[in-house]
């Protein structure tokens, strides 16, 4: 791929004075931007970000900042929020080693236990982070807005079905079952209201690089892709990371490295996690019909099973 001579420009001037570029070629990207790595003349590796549309480089910049020492996360090199160097909003970054999980999940035990530990430890300290309040960031400040994430499951699937693409890909009795669905989780997430800790909100294979430094031990090498990230309740995470079937040495391995890290987990984890990703679930019909997590989402629903009812009054004797 060729670099645009803004972009080329602001990286061999700005970013990086006085190297050259010597390559470029596409990485993996997500919904809301497109990654390249660069190769320098010298050998050096980075990654260049381009928001397509989401411009979160000031925010992914700050928590870049805010993580150093925490978590493994890319360092940024350069980020131009506004695109006034660059052409476009961009960020610079150091480009990490490692697999991405997705790819060396399939190892059987001890492998994958091991990796589940080192994710659920991550994830653990990722959480250490706190702020003032609940909230989503909105600049490089990292000041939450105050807005509840966990508030309004209900309505935000009601509107993600009206305004989003479910019409002639869910029946209208899996819609009236989702809506069923999150109008029960509503009420069960309330007891998470005012969680204040850092979420990275994509948390899943796809994003987390990881290596074997001494080549028996999985460690996570990365944290990628920060652009939906907020301040809410891990359990947002949790719900995110075990969406998908994972084998079950990773998951007992996942639970056990975030308690054994610091981790909290109340009683009824598994459902109120379950509940949180269904935000991300009714998100996803909103994405054109044939992207890939708008399927995932299709088939994840229909396999929803729809609240019990509550019980009735016990029989007149």
């Amino acid at each position: 791929m060729e670099l645009k001579p803004r972009i080329r420009h602001w990286i061999e001037t700005l970013a990086l004075p006085g190297r050259k570029v010597a390559t470029t070629r596409p990485l993996t990207g997500g919904f809301s931007n497109d990654n390249a790595l660069v190769t320098l003349a010298d050998g050096g590796e980075y990654v260049l970000r381009r928001y397509l549309r989401k411009n979160s480089a000031a925010v992914e910049a700050a928590l870049a900042a805010r993580l150093s020492g925490v978590v493994p996360v890319p360092e940024v090199i350069a980020a131009d929020p506004s695109g006034g160097a660059a052409g476009e909003p961009a960020l610079l970054s150091t480009f990490m080693p490692g697999q991405l999980l997705g790819h060396v999940l399939t190892d059987p035990p001890p492998a994958s236990a091991q990796l589940g530990h080192a994710v659920g430890a991550t994830l653990a300290a990722l959480g250490s982070i706190t702020f003032a309040s609940a909230g989503f960031f909105s600049d490089g400040r990292l000041t939450p807005d105050g807005i509840e994430p966990t508030s309004d499951l209900d309505v935000f699937v009601e509107r993600c079905l009206t305004d989003g693409n479910a019409q002639g890909h869910l029946s209208d009795e899996d819609q009236r079952k989702l809506l069923r669905v999150a109008e029960r989780a509503t009420d069960d997430l309330r007891v998470l209201r005012g969680s204040r800790q850092l979420v990275h909100s994509d948390f899943n294979p796809k994003n987390l690089l990881v290596a074997r430094p001494d080549g028996t031990t999985w460690q996570v090498t990365a944290v990628l892709d920060w652009e939906f990230a907020f301040s809410s309740s891990p359990l947002v995470d949790i719900g995110n990371m075990l969406r998908d079937p994972r084998p079950p040495a990773f998951e007992q391995g996942f639970v056990d490295g975030f308690r054994e890290s610091g981790g909290d987990l109340p009683a009824d984890w598994r459902r109120l996690s379950q509940a949180l990703d269904l935000f991300a679930l009714a998100d996803f019909l909103t994405r054109p019909p044939d992207h890939r997590y708008f399927r995932r989402a299709v088939r994840r629903i229909r396999e929803l099973r729809p609240p019990e009812p509550p019980p009735g009054p016990p029989p007149a004797r």
